[in-house]
């Protein structure tokens, strides 16, 4: 999947070889538009809304994972309308992502509250809490890349990244050279996650640990503000990554990276290539979007 300034494409390979797309054209919404010029509120907007909109490309894609053309089911035959469809699976998404979030934010909290005898302090504290929601973050997504799914999922992250890659190297879009880049990108959403863990670590060290039942709110509440200033944090290490003394700044998100992608075969890369291209097929000339899957 690519998203650009209007819309996202995805392509998916089909079981009989062919190579599918699915369009998404992004709704024009003044006021989001406003709030996505706002410093740390802008983040929070692009991650709820990456989320609904990335949960309908991969509905599509699952709908039509090991299906043959032709044999879908058939839109009118679904079970509520389109549009309700649409609505659920980003609800969905978005709501998944909050629970998550809330799960990796609380039980590091009441393990590191566990063992409050042997580790007393805020310092000791925060820094134990921090420790182990890295340790569950890293763990969680080494046991999930062992699955024979999520390790195909990873494997197609990276063909995305290699292409993007290419393309912002000048090289003409090929598996040959998109094969010879790297599958790490600094502005992967995987880095985001790992600046919430660095980033919140340093934002509670501003408010009280105790007593508990108050952590345990201010961690909740906190959540917007973790988001919104890892964005932003993102967003810097982007910025001075062409720069020897400061690039180093994002090399904690790449190294997540190694875990949350894989290197691709080539047929994946084909796969993203296409996507790419029809990306860009979209954004300089809409009027082909009636041949894609659409909404």
């Amino acid at each position: 999947m690519f998203g650009g300034k209007k819309h996202t494409v995805t392509a998916i390979r089909r079981n009989d070889d062919s190579v599918d797309y699915y369009h998404y054209e992004k709704p024009v919404r003044p006021a989001l538009q406003k709030l996505k010029k706002i410093p740390f509120i802008r983040g929070i907007v692009a991650i709820i809304e990456s989320t609904g909109v990335g949960s309908r490309h991969m509905q599509f894609s699952g709908d039509r994972y090991d299906v043959t053309p032709g044999e879908e089911v058939v839109e009118e035959e679904q079970s509520g309308s389109k549009l309700q469809m649409i609505l659920g699976v980003a609800i969905v998404g978005v709501l998944s992502f909050l629970f998550g979030k809330f799960v990796f934010t609380l039980v590091p909290v009441f393990l590191a509250q566990a063992l409050a005898t042997w580790v007393p302090g805020k310092t000791g504290q925060i820094l134990l809490e921090s420790g182990f929601k890295l340790l569950l973050l890293l763990s969680y997504l080494y046991i999930i890349s062992l699955t024979p799914l999520i390790k195909r999922v990873f494997q197609y992250h990276g063909a995305e990244h290699k292409v993007i890659n290419c393309y912002e190297a000048k090289l003409p879009l090929t598996v040959e050279n998109v094969q010879a880049q790297s599958r790490l990108h600094y502005r992967c959403g995987s880095s985001f996650i790992l600046f919430t863990v660095i980033v919140g670590m340093f934002v509670y060290f501003f408010v009280p640990t105790d007593p508990f039942w108050f952590r345990i709110v201010n961690r909740i509440l906190l959540i917007p503000v973790v988001l919104g200033i890892s964005f932003e944090v993102l967003q810097a290490t982007n910025a001075v990554r062409t720069i020897p003394v400061l690039r180093f700044l994002g090399y904690p998100g790449l190294w997540l990276q190694l875990l949350t992608t894989k290197e691709p075969q080539d047929d994946q890369v084909e796969v993203a290539i296409a996507s790419f291209n029809k990306l860009l097929e979209v954004e300089q000339h809409p009027e082909i979007i009636p041949t894609l899957h659409h909404d």
